[in-house]
């Protein structure tokens, strides 16, 4: 039990490392915060466009969105850092986490609120245009407020998973939470950093997991 308390939460290696996780955590926290907006506005517009008649328009987003849900984020965010400047673009590590998960999170956003705007009942928009919106009058004031409340759940949900998805930043020497707790382990030779990210991740999310648990059991407590 000693040997498990050592190697996994050791104070002293806490203490040590503290500083490099406390930035990592600071990170982390503006990383989120980056990539949680850009992907819900990459979202919105994917899940309006997608809703509009014309095949010209909505097969090809659909194809978009296909094919940034297949592809796995890693990969991804690994062909955006390295395969842009081979295009003649220069990114910096934040600019191909930014693009690489506006790409990708802003698909699977872009499917929730589709499904959301599919929701709402068409004499909605009927009634809308009827009074005398125009059609981005009625999707703005009328359509979206309805569709974002009935996949809210849903929504809460992605974002969890997409915090989480931050770690991955790691890859493209970002120092978010993982990054930091990885090279706090590589000079400790300890598990103790990687024990004090988990945690933090616990601590960060929990909130957001009990969220999405009373917006879950409302909506069903609503269907009843």
């Amino acid at each position: 039990m000693d040997d498990f308390l050592l190697n996994f939460f050791s104070l002293d290696i806490l203490r040590e490392a503290s500083p490099i996780l406390i930035d990592g955590l600071i990170s982390t926290l503006l990383l989120s915060a980056l990539v949680v907006p850009i992907g819900i506005v990459g979202g919105i517009i994917l899940g309006v466009a997608s809703t509009i008649r014309n095949p010209w328009l909505r097969y090809p987003i659909a194809a978009w969105v296909d094919l940034f849900r297949a592809l796995p984020p890693l990969v991804l965010l690994v062909f955006v850092y390295a395969g842009l400047p081979f295009a003649g673009i220069e990114v910096n590590a934040w600019q191909a986490v930014a693009i690489g998960f506006f790409l990708n999170t802003g698909a699977y956003y872009g499917e929730i609120i589709r499904a959301g705007i599919e929701s709402v009942p068409a004499g909605q928009s009927e009634a809308a245009r009827a009074i005398g919106l125009s059609r981005f009058q009625t999707m703005r004031l009328v359509v979206l407020p309805q569709a974002i409340r009935n996949v809210l759940p849903d929504l809460v949900s992605n974002t969890l998973e997409v915090v989480k998805l931050t770690s991955i930043a790691s890859v493209v020497a970002l120092p978010e939470l993982l990054f930091q707790a990885r090279q706090a382990q590589s000079v400790t030779y300890n598990a103790t950093p990687i024990m004090a990210a988990a945690i933090a991740y616990f601590i960060l999310l929990w909130p957001v997991v009990r969220l999405l648990s009373r917006l879950e059991n409302k909506q069903l407590a609503g269907r009843r």
